[in-house]
């Protein structure tokens, strides 16, 4: 029998480290899948409801592992449940410049409100599958696509260099094609 949302969340949220909890210590046995997807647009659904409250989704987001099979899964330290994802599990919504020169960094807000720097350890990639949109990899095996505005955004940040658009955050350097 399939567990109202709450009550899953209710559970989750009883382990919850909110700003980083141990995905990478936790290897539970596959508990099933759940009836939970993420669309195209970056919108969750349980039972083909869109789920509107975003301290859940962000709840869900913060528990979000793709391991090596490319499935996506929802952990805690004793369950596993697999989900659907149709493209990328999060979004890019705003991309931000902090500082000048040598010191510039770009910094990543996704849909969750989380904020990560655009960097090596988080670098860039042209998603083929969404028309060359600029996408994030993420801890876990997560990435986000860029929305408009965000991909608009690092598009006025770039500068022009031997014939490329060249995005700068510290030392990490991301080059966009011009064509």
């Amino acid at each position: 029998m399939q567990e109202s949302l709450d009550t899953l969340a209710t559970r989750l949220d009883s382990s919850r480290n909110y700003e980083a909890p141990p995905l990478h210590l936790w290897h539970p046995e596959l508990s099933g899948d759940i009836p939970i997807y993420i669309d195209a647009q970056g919108d969750w659904y349980h039972d083909g409801t869109r789920i509107e409250r975003e301290s859940l989704v962000r709840l869900f987001a913060s528990i979000l592992r793709r391991e090596e099979d490319g499935e996506y899964y929802l952990l805690t330290p004793a369950e596993k449940w697999r989900i659907k994802v149709e493209r990328h599990a999060l979004l890019v919504t705003d991309i931000s410049s902090q500082g000048e020169g040598d010191a510039q960094r770009l910094v990543a807000t996704l849909n969750t409100g989380r904020q990560l720097p655009v960097s090596a350890e988080h670098p860039l990639f042209l998603d083929d599958t969404a028309e060359q949109v600029a996408a994030l990899c993420l801890p876990h095996g997560l990435t986000a696509l860029c929305t408009r505005a965000a991909w608009y955004r690092l598009v006025e940040l770039a500068q022009l260099r031997d014939g490329y658009a060249v995005l700068t955050s510290g030392d990490y350097e991301f080059r966009l094609p011009l064509a």
